[in-house]
């Protein structure tokens, strides 16, 4: 009973943190900081199932709590989230992303708790990026991820760093309910999920990575083995109504991720091998970015461009055979103002992508973000299909403490 309630960053938890907390509150070496936001999305057009929501409001918080001592040796380090949202009851949740206490000695740094962590080089596509899952009420991107509960051991060579990590509790990922936008055509049936494994989320996975910059190189080489945090949505009757059933399968996966830094140049590729129950696949996503600086005072333009590949086919995979271009405008100023605009293309005529993000900062405390995603030309039977009505602009206003 215990180690379930450790182990559950939803739920049970809650008096475990309140326990550690107390005791730090008073140390020296303590710091909260954080957000709360406020989040406006309007949709251009009427959504395609008449039970969805249009434009919608919601408000989160994310404060983050740091305590260290024995000279920052020792960390404790907790973030919760909270989202309440206008429309979609399932899109207001609570999770915890971070309760991780870490030692560090010279050789070796060990980590206990839930951590959000990632892994990856490419800016279209996270191949290689599994720890985690992705917490998709948030945003479609799949930038969003939910706490991990794990160990992990990282061993500090000169020959660069073994992570070992172990996870025995497996999160599921969230999907966008009935009513609410983002979604596939099909609602997703998140209660009825089925899992290859007999153990059901309580799967002990396992992971093992080696990284190291050496020169121009930054490198990964990664093996993963355990519950595939990306599920198969099955179509099945519940309820009276056909639903999407997501199905968990055992994956053991193999990944690379490299980045070579030549001047203004970032050449960058990620790939992977897969093995599940329908068999070997393999796939990936490489790149460059070129930055061109002081185009505007101080401001500097990065050009992007990259191309992906998965042989599963676009039944299965939203990028099987796309190119990615794009740029990012950074003026380097006080405020932070970031800009970055981009287009993915399906190379066989299945749709495209838009995808405009920009942010500045406020004053000392405020910052204000726009994000507008457009699904164009998508055909019918794709994955992104339900999302051919979902246009949308989003603006949040956060105040940082």
């Amino acid at each position: 009973m215990w180690a379930r309630a450790l182990w559950n960053p939803s739920g049970g938890c809650a008096a475990i943190v309140v326990a550690l907390l107390t005791g730090c509150m008073s140390a020296q070496g303590s710091e909260w900081s954080g957000y709360a936001a406020v989040e406006g999305r309007h949709f251009f057009e009427d959504a395609a199932d008449p039970r969805q929501h249009g434009d919608n409001l919601s408000f989160s918080f994310e404060p983050e709590y740091v305590h260290e001592w024995q000279d920052g040796r020792q960390v404790l380090t907790f973030v919760p989230f909270a989202r309440l949202d206008g429309h979609d009851s399932a899109r207001t949740h609570f999770d915890i992303r971070e309760l991780t206490w870490e030692k560090a000695a010279q050789t070796w740094e060990l980590r206990l708790g839930i951590r959000k962590l990632f892994w990856g080089v490419t800016e279209s596509r996270h191949l290689v990026d599994i720890i985690n899952q992705t917490d998709l009420v948030e945003d479609p991107d799949g930038e969003d991820k939910l706490g991990q509960p794990m160990i992990n051991l990282a061993l500090i060579r000169e020959w660069g760093t073994m992570d070992l990590y172990l996870m025995p509790w497996f999160r599921e990922r969230t999907f966008p309910g009935v009513e609410g936008r983002l979604r596939p055509a099909l609602p997703v049936a998140v209660d009825e999920a089925r899992y290859e494994s007999g153990a059901r989320d309580h799967h002990l996975d396992w992971a093992v990575r080696w990284s190291r910059s050496a020169g121009v190189w930054d490198m990964g080489l990664s093996y993963f083995d355990g519950t595939a945090r990306a599920p198969r949505l099955l179509p099945e009757q519940v309820g009276g109504e056909v639903r999407l059933v997501p199905y968990y399968d055992q994956l053991q996966q193999v990944g690379l991720d490299i980045q070579a830094t030549l001047d203004a140049w970032l050449w960058k590729l990620e790939a992977v091998s897969r093995h599940d129950s329908a068999g070997r696949s393999s796939a990936f996503t490489g790149g460059f970015e070129y930055t061109f600086y002081g185009v505007v005072g101080d401001g500097d333009l990065g050009v992007l461009m990259e191309y992906s590949f998965d042989d599963r086919g676009d039944a299965f995979a939203v990028m099987d055979n796309d190119v990615f271009v794009g740029a990012r405008f950074t003026l380097n100023d006080a405020q932070s103002s970031e800009l970055l605009a981009g287009v993915i293309m399906d190379m066989g005529g299945d749709g495209r992508l838009v995808n405009i993000e920009a942010s500045r900062r406020l004053g000392d405390a405020w910052k204000l973000s726009l994000e507008a995603r457009f699904f164009v030309a998508i055909p019918d039977a794709k994955p992104l299909t339900g999302l051919r009505h979902d246009d949308y602009l989003q603006i949040e206003l956060a105040r940082y403490f």
